[in-house]
């Protein structure tokens, strides 16, 4: 089964004014730390590893997002949709360690 999160991003979110002006984007690094905490849940302190992220299409301050994922074994892998237009705009896999970070 595979669990899901949304999620609408301001539109004068504090990082779009500097990335990147005139063409804001929401970073990437602030991609990966909102899927890696939305996934951990109740579990934030547990050290979290990106095995693999593939960004394909930018996601813009005032976009929508819907943040799916599914663990396979020891991994657990993701994608974030734009909605309501369902373009993936992420994919990639975590793994979670059951130590602290």
């Amino acid at each position: 089964m595979t669990d899901f999160f949304e999620m609408q991003f301001p539109a004068d979110h504090p990082t779009a004014a500097g990335h990147f002006p005139g063409n804001p984007i929401i970073p990437g690094a602030l991609l990966l730390d909102i899927v890696a905490h939305t996934i951990a849940g109740e579990a934030p302190s547990q050290g979290c590893a990106i095995r693999s992220a593939k960004f394909l299409t930018p996601i813009r301050p005032g976009d929508r997002i819907r943040i799916e994922w599914e663990k396979k074994g020891d991994e657990t892998q993701f994608r974030c949709l734009l909605t309501p237009s369902g373009t993936t705009a992420l994919t990639g896999t975590l793994r979670f360690d059951a130590k602290p970070a």
